[in-house]
């Protein structure tokens, strides 16, 4: 019995994984997707910077037509997750949640990064309704609203400035600042009211967050709160087979213009290939790294059939 052997397996269901699974089906190569389109960090937010998509439109259902261009090409979809990865050669082993296994010539890692979280009543329950993890994405929904940011870092401090360009009225929650002289000399000259030394205890709200309750039992209310804390890119499986890590942050996967990583064969695209986290970068990325990992395994194919 001859082996079946997959030209692209592609490691997520978003924008990006999406994308490369249409253009690389469509260079008539075998394609399976692994992962579920909710677990996309874009399922439960809203849309309006992406070109073409007039007004506000609703993460989930782009991605559920996403999906179905992506099936209707050709590929193949399992709504799974990957739990390992191996190489054999020229070839990779991908084991899925479910038990099943194949044999892929590539592998386009599109799994995005699954976001610091505070772990407090509400955040969950209140995600895409009040609660967001990435201030770019979403600021433009908070105009005139009053919003809170809770981090420590870099990320938080220019997340509350940015801010100031919408909101009504901005918290900065932090235990202590840990940033440079000149991005704190910026927050203490702008509007930002900074709360030091407390933390979150709780996201209150019903149907949408109404207000931060702080563990000093202040509670500030809010529209909107803005957890900036890092992005941690679920790299444990890129780096299982080699895949180098950026050498400053070790939190997104290396690519080139080709979203090549430094193991032939294996490519990377979307949030898990670094800033910034939109949707239209995912989504051209997806599509180069789509279209190369299909000439990779077809380039493979000829070599194998002509020795």
């Amino acid at each position: 019995m001859v082996e079946q052997i997959i030209d692209v397996v592609i490691i997520g269901a978003g924008p990006a994984g999406l994308q490369a699974a249409v253009h690389a089906a469509r260079k008539k190569a075998s394609v399976l997707v692994l992962g579920r389109v909710e677990n996309s960090s874009i399922y439960q937010a809203h849309v309006e910077n992406y070109l073409c998509v007039a007004g506000v439109t609703a993460g989930a259902e782009l991605l559920r037509t996403a999906l179905a261009q992506a099936t209707l090409v050709g590929a193949e979809v399992w709504p799974e997750d990957v739990l390992s990865l191996a190489q054999e050669g020229e070839k990779f082993i991908v084991k899925g949640e479910s038990g099943r296994q194949v044999t892929s010539r590539t592998l386009l890692i599109a799994t995005g990064t699954a976001r610091k979280k505070l772990k407090v009543p509400g955040e969950k329950e209140l995600l895409g309704r009040g609660v967001s993890y990435c201030v770019d994405c979403d600021a433009n929904f908070y105009r005139k609203a009053k919003v809170a940011v809770v981090g420590n870092e870099s990320a938080a401090v220019d997340g509350a400035l940015t801010l100031t360009k919408y909101a009504s009225e901005v918290h900065l929650v932090c235990k202590g600042l840990a940033v440079t002289r000149e991005l704190a000399e910026k927050l203490a000259a702008s509007s930002v009211v900074v709360h030091t030394g407390v933390w979150v205890k709780e996201i209150a709200g019903e149907k949408a967050v109404s207000g931060l309750v702080l563990d000093n039992g202040q509670t500030l209310a809010v529209d909107g709160v803005f957890i900036e804390l890092g992005a941690k890119g679920a790299m444990e499986l890129a780096t299982s087979v080699g895949v180098l890590l950026d050498t400053e942050t070790f939190s997104y996967i290396e690519t080139n213009k080709k979203q090549e990583t430094n193991i032939p064969g294996i490519y990377a695209a979307g949030d898990i290939a670094g800033p910034p986290w939109q949707m239209a970068k995912a989504v051209g990325e997806g599509c180069v790294a789509g279209w190369e990992a299909a000439n990779y395994a077809n380039r493979l194919k000829r070599a194998s059939e002509s020795a």
